[in-house]
Formats: C-alpha cells, sequence, structure tokens
C-alpha cells in the first residue's frame, strides 16, 4: 500500500466580553477589540445583521453604531444595517439564508471582513452559518442580546439553519472571531424570553457544578424577578461552564457521540417542532429536563430528595414540566421518533444523558420506552 499522509491542527481562540451598552461612544471595548485586528494597508468592512426583536426596542441602534465607527481607523462600515426576522422563524426560511449570502456578495464582504449578528440565539445561528460559508469561512462577530443566547448558544462554535423541518440540520461548527454580552439589551427582553433562557443554567449545573445548582436554589426568589446582578452572575457562570466544556472535553466540534451538553434535549428539540416552535428553546429545554430527571430517578440512578429539588428549582422559576405532545401511545409516537432524529444528529450510536446525581450526569445508550411513558406519565399527573 502506497500513500501520503497529511495530519495538522488548527489553534482556534476568542474572548467572550462582559460590557454594557456597547456602542455608546464612551465605551470602548468593541473599538479597542477592531483595532487589535487592524491591518496596516488593509480596510476591512463590517456588515451588522441584527433581529428584528432589537430594532423594535432599540430604535435609535443604526444611529449609534454609525456614529461608533466615525473613529475607528482601518474600518468601513456599511451603512445600512440589515434586519432580519427574530425567533426560530429565522432559521426555517431557506430564501432568507440566500438572500442574506447575496447580501455579503453584493457588499464584496471578504475574509478580511466582519459580518456581526446582533440578537436572539436563532439570528445568531443563521448569521454565523451565512458566514461560515460565504468564501468558505467569513469572520464574524456575535453580539447576544437574550439570557439564552448570552449563557449558553452564543458563546458556543455552533451555526446553523433548520431544513426539511429538522433542527440544525445544516450548520457548521465555526468559532466567532469574538462575543460581546451587553447586559443592556436584557433590560427590554418580554418576560418569557428571559425566564426561559435561564433553564440552561440549570442544565450545565446539574452535569457540571452542584455549587452552582445550590447558588440558583438559594437565589430562585431574586431570579424570577430578574433581579440584575443575579442573572448576570448566573449568564457568566453558565458561560464558564459551556466554554470549559467546548474548550476541555477533547471533542469541540463534537466528531464522536457524547454530547453532555444536551441534557434534556432530544425530546426539547422534537417538541419544538411538534409545537411548530411556538415552544421557546428554553420551554422545551426545561421539559426535556424535567422528563429526563424523572427518567433517571426510575432507573435507580438518581435518589429522590435530587429529583425533588430539581422540580422544585424548575416550578420556582416558572418554568414548565410537561407538554401534552410528550405523551407516548406506541413505538410510533412522535415524541419517540425524536430519539432516532437525536441518534441520526449525533451520529452513530444513541447517546442521552441523564443524572447519577446533582453535578453528576451519565450517558446511557439506550431508552426504555415503558419506564419513558411512565415518567411523563408522572410528569402529567403529579407535578
Amino acid at each position: 500500500m502506497s500513500y501520503i499522509q497529511q495530519s495538522f491542527s488548527v489553534q482556534f481562540e476568542y474572548k467572550v466580553f462582559f460590557t454594557e451598552k456597547i456602542f455608546d461612544t464612551a465605551n470602548t471595548d468593541f473599538a479597542n477589540f477592531l483595532e487589535s485586528r487592524a491591518e496596516k494597508g488593509i480596510r476591512k468592512k463590517l456588515l451588522f445583521i441584527v433581529d428584528d426583536g432589537v430594532t423594535k426596542h432599540h430604535d435609535y441602534l443604526q444611529d449609534q453604531i454609525t456614529a461608533y465607527f466615525e473613529n475607528i481607523d482601518g474600518f468601513e462600515l456599511i451603512q445600512d444595517i440589515i434586519v432580519v426576522p427574530g425567533g426560530e422563524a429565522s432559521k426555517n426560511d431557506l430564501q432568507l439564508f440566500y438572500w442574506l449570502v447575496n447580501t455579503l456578495d453584493q457588499h464584496a464582504i471578504d475574509r478580511h471582513s466582519y459580518v456581526v449578528g446582533i440578537g436572539g440565539g436563532s439570528v445568531l445561528d443563521l448569521v454565523g452559518y451565512v458566514a461560515a460559508v460565504s468564501h468558505r469561512g467569513v469572520k464574524h462577530i456575535r453580539i447576544p442580546t437574550t439570557v439564552l443566547s448570552q449563557n449558553d448558544s452564543g458563546v458556543g462554535v455552533k451555526n446553523g439553519i433548520n431544513y426539511h423541518g429538522k433542527k440544525n440540520f445544516l450548520g457548521t461548527f465555526a468559532p466567532p472571531a469574538a462575543v460581546f454580552n451587553d447586559a443592556a439589551f436584557l433590560s427590554t427582553l418580554d418576560e418569557r424570553d428571559w425566564r426561559s433562557g435561564m433553564v440552561e443554567a440549570v442544565k450545565v449545573a446539574l452535569i457540571k457544578d452542584a455549587g452552582f445548582f445550590d447558588w440558583m436554589e438559594s437565589h430562585a426568589a431574586l431570579l424570577t424577578q430578574a433581579d440584575p446582578a443575579s442573572l448576570q452572575y448566573l449568564i457568566r457562570r453558565c458561560a464558564e461552564l459551556h466554554m470549559a466544556h467546548i474548550g476541555g472535553a477533547g471533542d469541540p466540534f463534537e466528531s464522536g457521540s457524547s454530547r453532555p451538553l444536551d441534557f434534556g434535549h432530544w425530546s426539547a428539540h422534537k417538541l419544538e417542532q411538534l409545537t411548530d416552535f411556538e415552544l421557546r428553546h428554553g420551554e422545551a429545554v426545561s421539559i426535556g429536563i424535567a422528563l429526563d430527571s424523572v427518567y433517571s430517578w426510575l432507573t435507580g440512578m438518581l435518589d429522590a430528595d435530587s429529583l425533588d429539588r430539581i422540580i422544585k428549582l424548575l416550578k420556582e422559576l416558572r418554568l414548565p414540566l410537561y407538554h401534552p405532545l410528550l405523551e407516548i401511545e406506541d413505538d410510533q409516537s412522535a415524541i419517540v421518533a425524536g430519539l432516532e432524529e437525536f441518534r441520526e444528529h449525533l451520529g452513530g450510536q444513541l447517546t442521552i444523558s441523564l443524572l447519577r446525581a446533582i453535578g453528576k450526569g451519565q450517558e446511557v445508550h439506550s431508552i426504555d420506552l415503558a419506564i419513558l411513558r411512565k415518567a411523563v406519565n408522572m410528569l402529567r399527573d403529579k407535578w
């Protein structure tokens, strides 16, 4: 046998900045980052793509961004910011994806340029995917504007859109050039959005950090009131845990089947689809966490006191525990199909994260449908 072998590694590095009023001219965080990326003789373009929910509450954003860039050398601002629909609808619209790719082409956005996404997780997923496939990779900057995107999806390396009714079927692993978490954007969030955004912190605490779970229990009352200091600590700690796993678990681009950060997600992804995305992602994940926690208890993995604490915290945060579409009538039930879709999305063996204890996850490779049905019935009837 004759062959030539190639082997190389690529270093990725990016920072998540915590700031407030990012485009106030007195705030130099964004300007300092750009100046650190300036190259002599190269004028770099910046194209902003913004969630329409953000522009609705911050109608001054266009003028503020324009004023901010008046004194930044080496960068050319594309004057009109692009506004796109927010929420999961942005990831379901294939024509919107093509239109944005064409927009990058029309403005001659090249690999020296930056696409800047401002919005919730869905818009950032879309913008990141558009950037990643244009010219085989235009750099993108994320400015998450929701609790969910600031503590989870916005600080990671995934980008994607939905296709043929399957969540994130098209996508890439493309780390951002930088992430800027601006606390000011959270002040205009709908209560349903900031509340459901906290569930990813519950998730990562359950599988990674018992002490963080304890903290959420003791601060539940403040969190339900959106206390700024408590919410900012939750976001930062959750982001830290997510980033530590992505960078430290040895599989940042998920080439294997192990996905502990997807605890509670196999049923959540299916519920989102079955409700035509009427359920927020965080609401679906809350239901998924409750289901997998009860299942963990029924199989003898998790003790009863821990299960009670989990259910109590989700209820105190006013997050849902059950949806009628969870019901399992037979092996062909819609929610059961979510298991196979999850296996397919992971690639290879079915791998589901369950709980051994608060702060300690454990992976299993099969689900007993009779026990799963019992778990659904308990969520429906007991809580």
